[in-house]
């Protein structure tokens, strides 16, 4: 069995694995609850060795947040938001507590190669996934295979510029598509426009579906620009499918259908063909299986 970890800022999700991705005995422990006073990686290993017992796993696959140079398993940039987590030695770190060869990739990279191996996405070679949230991550599956550039750190798709001159981002640059597309910029508009504090994505959608018109200009607005933003990305990577991820993809009719139509609609042709934009599959076990997925890539590379 391989032992699945999916390390997030708040909770590590642990699990055991087969070679079909399948999970079983799945748990999670805080990784927050001194305030990162306790580095992030001694939690995790702790708590892995408390999940494990005498179970020896044959392997170790992590899906990591962060930017992960995927060759060394270290931790490389968080924009400064996790303390005691940059620099981190993941792979390094489990491989000499447990013995067990370890790999280890971004979270988002990792979820669409979860979709892809059990989801949503199972059997295609040529992928997109965004997911909306408290910012935008999202990876890309090309020719089978995760994109991961000259570090591993390829796919930050929440920060290539919407808007050339547009609003400043935490990430020190201008017009993130993350400024525009995440849920974070939904409730940012929609307080811009009603005066009203303390909105959430629940509270938008509901107020959208009974009809409100400001809320719903706003929403389309919202999608428009997210849509603008994925068609960019359909042509420089014409895969067969875009997944959306995160809480807000559960909204099938407000979100899912008519950005499926803003992208067909401002997509070339031949890019359009065949192209389906779906809701992810797998939810919080996208992480855990798509490090599955890559645990097991790693180990085919190297043997001969």
């Amino acid at each position: 069995m391989i032992l699945a970890l999916d390390i997030g800022g708040t909770a590590v999700k642990l699990a055991l694995a087969d070679r079909k991705g399948n999970l079983y005995q799945k748990t999670s422990a805080d990784v927050a609850f001194d305030g990162y006073r306790t580095p992030i990686f001694v939690t995790v290993r702790e708590a892995a060795r408390r999940f494990l017992g005498e179970c020896h796993p044959e392997g170790i696959a992590v899906s990591a947040t962060g930017q992960v140079e995927t060759e060394t398993g270290v931790i490389i940039g968080t924009n400064g938001k996790i303390p005691n987590y940059e620099g981190t030695r993941l792979k390094a770190g489990l491989e000499e507590a447990f013995g067990a060869e370890t790999w280890v990739l971004n979270d988002a990279n990792a979820a669409v190669l979860g979709e892809c191996f059990t989801g949503k996405a199972q059997g295609l070679k040529n992928v997109l996934m965004v997911t909306l949230g408290t910012g935008v991550g999202g990876g890309v599956v090309v020719d089978g295979k995760i994109l991961e550039g000259r570090r591993g750190i390829a796919g930050e798709l929440g920060h290539f510029p919407l808007y050339a001159d547009g609003l400043p981002c935490p990430c020190g640059l201008r017009g993130c598509f993350e400024n525009y597309a995440s849920t974070t910029a939904l409730i940012r508009k929609c307080t811009e426009k009603t005066g009203l504090d303390r909105l959430d994505g629940r509270t938008i959608f509901e107020k959208a579906e009974a009809g409100d018109e400001i809320f719903l200009d706003v929403l389309h607005a919202w999608i428009r620009d997210i849509a603008a933003g994925i068609s960019g990305l359909v042509h420089i990577f014409n895969p067969e499918m875009v997944l959306l991820g995160g809480g807000v993809s559960a909204q099938e009719d407000l979100l899912i259908r008519p950005l499926r139509e803003e992208v067909l609609s401002h997509t070339m042709p031949r890019f359009r063909e065949n192209l389906r934009v779906e809701r992810a599959s797998l939810g919080n076990d996208a992480g855990m299986a798509g490090a599955v997925r890559y645990w097991l890539d790693r180990k085919e590379q190297k043997e001969p």
